[in-house]
């Protein structure tokens, strides 16, 4: 695997610092005396002094790269960089990813269960996102589409921004071809394959989905690979991609997906047991590359 070339880095006032890029943020329309009150009323889940202990140490700058102090005059408009932190050390997931495919512009990974897509609450360092610009040492790095935490297989990646417009317009477009599997009780008296449609919309806890009546705005095609003993593997085409829409889908006929702690009823919050994954797993993905012409195929590696 070569090394990328400097024409896929992208610059930043703050170097990327052990797989993390810096954040940034537009500052509003307002009027703060001074940044630091700006900042301690924007983010008020960090402490100010963790915000004085950031600039001391000259981690938090202009778009110039220039340090910012807490006395520093507030400026609408201004870009200011930072780098995201986390109290507490992070708990390692014990699953790796694999590179399935790497070139001038895209990287097609594997993603195991339980590793979250980017940083968000506790996860940080402990993401893929993370994880590949540590390995690849590429700060711009981009994902073209994600994955539930929970949901294993294949994801892709951007590695040029001049590019990366032209891969996202094929899951706008809903051109490209995703399959998925999943394990879940077995489903009678119905045709297989067939197409469920239904409205989903954002749920009465800001981290599920529901269904509701009206126009449907979600589609997925079921069909069956297998019959178990206890269970079914299905294969999954979802025409669109809504937040949790095969879990939900799945959910709604009557047969969740093994493993699922969300649906159809959101279990209490604690640590990941390992030994159960949700029963998910993006198989396959294709499309015909928007640049080359070529058709592209990737599929995971690994099984339910």
């Amino acid at each position: 695997m070569s090394a990328p070339s400097p024409a896929h880095r992208q610059q930043h006032p703050l170097p990327m610092r052990d797989g993390v890029a810096p954040s940034y943020l537009w500052l509003p329309e307002g009027q703060w005396p001074d940044m630091i009150t700006f900042l301690a009323a924007h983010f008020a889940d960090v402490p100010e002094s963790t915000w004085r202990e950031r600039m001391a140490r000259g981690h938090v700058v202009d778009g110039d790269g220039k340090p910012l102090a807490p006395h520093s005059a507030y400026r609408r408009g201004m870009r200011i960089f930072y780098y995201r932190e986390l109290d507490e050390v992070e708990t390692p997931i014990p699953f790796q990813e694999e590179i399935l495919f790497m070139d001038d512009h895209l990287v097609v990974v594997d993603k195991p269960h339980f590793l979250p897509m980017t940083p968000t609450g506790r996860f940080l360092h402990e993401t893929l996102l993370v994880r590949l610009k540590k390995t690849l040492g590429e700060p711009a790095l981009t994902p073209i589409h994600r994955l539930d935490r929970e949901t294993a297989g294949v994801v892709i990646f951007s590695r040029r921004q001049e590019s990366r417009g032209a891969y996202q317009s094929l899951f706008q477009q809903r051109v490209i071809e995703k399959e998925y599997e999943a394990l879940a009780p077995r489903l009678d008296g119905v045709q297989f394959p067939f197409t469920y449609r239904s409205r989903m919309v954002d749920g009465d806890k800001f981290f599920i989905m529901k269904q509701e009546e009206g126009a449907p705005n979600s589609e997925t095609i079921i069909d069956v690979i297998e019959h178990r003993m206890e269970h079914t593997r299905y294969r999954l085409f979802p025409h669109t991609g809504r937040k949790h829409q095969l879990r939900l889908h799945l959910s709604s006929l009557g047969i969740p997906i093994l493993n699922d702690a969300f649906y159809p009823v959101a279990l209490p919050s604690g640590p990941d047991d390992y030994a159960k994954p949700l029963k998910l797993l993006a198989r396959r993905i294709c499309f015909l590359d928007p640049l080359s012409g070529d058709w592209r195929e990737f599929s995971s590696q690994r099984s339910l």
